[in-house]
């Protein structure tokens, strides 16, 4: 068997390395790829039916090594300068500023309401919890979070106008002449 692998070697070694370094010029990379050819030749011989097949048999290794190598070394290039900076989210600063005068609107929320919108909202605390530490039924935390943020919802919008991107975030607001905020 390594006889036929070193016949192989010698008959077709320099043009698949010509095959190769065409593809993606760079000598020792097509130098490394070539290697992981014969590899797979060496190992795979045995599963090869006819021997007047072992052209393409081979070329096609060839083809899926170089496939291979470009899904695992996709090029890098450096980001020009003016995509290096992230760019930060238009709406990150309207969304900061809701969140900031939302917690005053909770604030503002009848006492049945407020408890539970704030373990649930800014706690982060699960319904099973709230319906524990306050002694109710997990029925009973759920509507009232529910009831909590409708509430919020309707001071949110009788005090704002609110710009929203295709995904339904908030990009923008505009505050209405109010008192709720």
């Amino acid at each position: 068997m390594s006889d036929n692998i070193e016949l192989i070697w010698e008959e077709y070694h320099s043009t698949l390395h010509a095959f190769i370094n065409k593809r993606v010029n760079n000598p020792s990379v097509a130098d490394d790829i070539l290697q992981e050819i014969f590899i797979k030749i060496q190992l795979q011989i045995k599963t090869l039916k006819w021997a007047g097949k072992i052209q393409a048999w081979i070329y096609q290794i060839t083809r899926n090594a170089i496939i291979d190598y470009y899904r695992t070394h996709k090029p890098e290039s450096e980001l020009p300068e003016s995509l290096s900076a992230p760019v930060s989210d238009p709406g990150d600063t309207a969304r900061q500023e809701i969140a900031d005068g939302l917690l005053l609107m909770i604030r503002k929320l009848p006492p049945q309401y407020r408890e539970f919108v704030m373990m649930s909202e800014i706690e982060g605390l699960k319904q099973r919890e709230i319906a524990d530490r306050q002694k109710v039924t997990i029925s009973c935390a759920k509507s009232r979070i529910q009831r909590g943020k409708a509430r919020l919802k309707e001071m949110l919008l009788q005090c704002c106008h609110f710009q929203f991107d295709v995904q339904g975030r908030v990009i923008d607001y505009e505050r209405k002449k109010c008192n709720s905020c």
